[in-house]
């Protein structure tokens, strides 16, 4: 079993930097701010993930301690080594670490982006193979350049203001008159 260190850091001898690339390999865009705007339903899940894969990633030998060899237990069977692996995931779950998964998550969307977009472009040459091999019209050029268009748009946070809706940095922001909510967009 692993010996925690007194600033609550991970266990002597482990590496600091497990599980993450070299910073000249991962492109890093800086946070717009420490603790940014509310994320969507998916996007806080997929931060949720990342702090509990980094909670367990920090009780590896406590976890293996409490399920080693066992497929089937009864609660009572492993009851010290299950509150040895509580009692670190506990240690290690913090808001600082919840932090940390969030900025992990930040950090990592340049690389989501560019996965997005490789997908999409195979999509669009797949699509493209298949109307020539059968023999199908040509999309229309419009709708290509739409969905081109639409490869470029940056990843969103926190939605989309309502229409109508003063906007800082826009003409008459400050007005506060709800003239323009009926506008169409």
């Amino acid at each position: 079993m692993a010996v925690q260190k007194a600033d609550g850091g991970p266990p002597a001898g482990e590496d600091q930097n497990r599980g993450k690339e070299p910073e000249e390999k991962q492109e890093r865009i800086p946070l717009p701010m420490r603790n940014p705007i509310p994320l969507s339903a998916s996007q806080e899940a997929a931060v949720r993930d990342i702090y509990y894969a980094r909670v367990r990633s920090r009780c590896v030998d406590e976890i293996k301690d409490c399920a080693l060899g066992r497929t089937f237990t009864v609660s009572w069977a492993c009851r010290d080594p299950l509150h040895v692996m509580n009692s670190c995931m506990k240690a290690h779950a913090t808001p600082a670490e919840y932090d940390a998964a969030r900025e992990d998550w930040f950090a990592g969307r340049v690389e989501r982006q560019r996965e997005k977009e490789r997908k999409a472009r195979r999509k669009i040459e797949q699509e493209a193979f298949l109307r020539e091999w059968w023999g199908l019209p040509e999309k229309d050029r419009e709708l290509r350049q739409r969905e081109m268009a639409k490869l470029k748009r940056v990843e969103r946070f926190g939605g989309y203001a309502a229409p109508g809706r003063p906007r800082i940095g826009e003409e008459g922001a400050g007005s506060g008159s709800a003239g323009g909510a009926g506008k169409e967009r």
